[in-house]
């Protein structure tokens, strides 16, 4: 065991989750003021519409939509049912690999599993308060407000200093500077991270769906908060960037990642999951669920790539990709571990169900 390269993979993944989440919340907040805060305002209206998006944003191969979700959540722009929707719809980086490995079956477990996730945020926030359960709200962050030097045509007459922009401070430096070395991390494949099985997985040529390709299709996004961070106002950049993004969320959300990342990176080391593997059905697919609630892409894919040599049946993998989610509720986990609880509990019970009741039906 080189525990060396644990901890530069843990930390080379934690800079990617963590840089990945911190734009998220980046342009959410852009979003949010440069629209005087209708943007969201149409999307908190519409419960059904929050585990519509919610859940479509977890389809998504890779964690990306995933982390999108959890930043929405975080600021209170989603309810504890679109959260769930996205957690049972999202596969995290197997997704790439089902894709590639048996693209028509993956795309049919995908719809699965995406309805599947809307179904049980709609019985979340519709059915769960009429039966006298109170819906779970996420109190972490508070500061998704507008301030009176925003830039708002009511207040620009008032506040003309509310567009003021000092060509460089040192929040506006170390910010722009942040960005721009991890758009070139992402570009130049600095942050990636192996999985096993991912090179069986791949047969070469041009693929879109690869993570490689996700990762600079997200390096092409966040020169727009590059060009943000760059010509935004003294205002937007320092209290709703500075002080409420990297200030309030980014030291939790690193250091809890970067924690579960460095355990899981020696238990893996240590632990051969692939002995736990039987031909019993049942058996598997308990496995299956309990190995999702490991907030970790790869340790999944035992159950993928038995699916694709045939050892195991649909039902398993069914139950492996309702209860993993890759790396997408790992920022969840820092933000609230009540909220990572609740969710993953409920992802586990249908996981279970929803397997148990496909292997009746076999």
């Amino acid at each position: 065991m080189d525990v060396l390269d644990i901890l530069i993979d843990a930390l080379r993944a934690a800079v990617l989750i963590t840089g990945m989440v911190v734009i998220m919340m980046m342009m959410i907040e852009s979003l949010n003021i440069s629209s005087g805060g209708r943007f969201f305002q149409r999307l908190q209206r519409s419960k059904f519409g929050q585990i519509v998006v919610s859940a479509l944003l977890g389809w998504i191969p890779g964690c990306l939509g995933g982390f999108a979700s959890v930043s929405l959540f975080s600021h209170g722009m989603i309810s504890f049912g679109a959260l769930v929707a996205m957690l049972i719809a999202t596969s995290g980086d197997e997704a790439f690999v089902m894709l590639t490995l048996f693209p028509g079956k993956a795309l049919l477990v995908s719809a699965i599993i995406l309805g599947i996730g809307i179904a049980v945020g709609v019985l979340i926030d519709y059915v769960g308060p009429k039966l006298g359960l109170k819906p779970y709200a996420l109190k972490a962050c508070d500061e998704m407000h507008l301030h009176k030097e925003d830039a708002h045509p009511e207040h620009e007459k008032k506040e003309p200093h509310s567009k003021k922009r000092t060509l460089l401070t040192w929040k506006r430096g170390i910010l722009f500077l942040g960005t721009a070395l991890y758009i070139f991390a992402l570009a130049t494949g600095m942050l990636e991270h192996e999985h096993e099985g991912m090179e069986e997985a791949e047969h070469g040529g041009f693929n879109l769906l690869s993570e490689d390709w996700m990762n600079m299709l997200f390096a092409a996004v966040s020169l727009i908060m590059l060009a943000v961070v760059a010509f935004g106002s003294d205002h937007f950049v320092e209290e709703h960037l500075w002080h409420h993004v990297i200030a309030r969320h980014v030291p939790k959300i690193f250091a809890w990642t970067l924690g579960v990342l460095i355990v899981l990176g020696f238990i893996m080391e240590l632990v051969d999951v692939s002995a736990w593997i039987s031909a019993n059905v049942p058996l598997m697919i308990v496995l299956a669920t309990l190995i999702g609630i490991i907030p970790e892409s790869g340790p999944h894919l035992i159950f993928v790539t038995l699916f694709a040599a045939g050892v195991v049946p649909m039902p398993v993998l069914l139950a492996s990709c309702i209860s993993q989610d890759g790396h997408a509720a790992l920022p969840l986990l820092a933000e609230s571990k009540g909220a990572f609880l609740r969710a993953k509990a409920i992802n586990c019970l249908i996981a279970l169900l929803v397997g148990f009741i496909a292997w009746g039906l076999m």
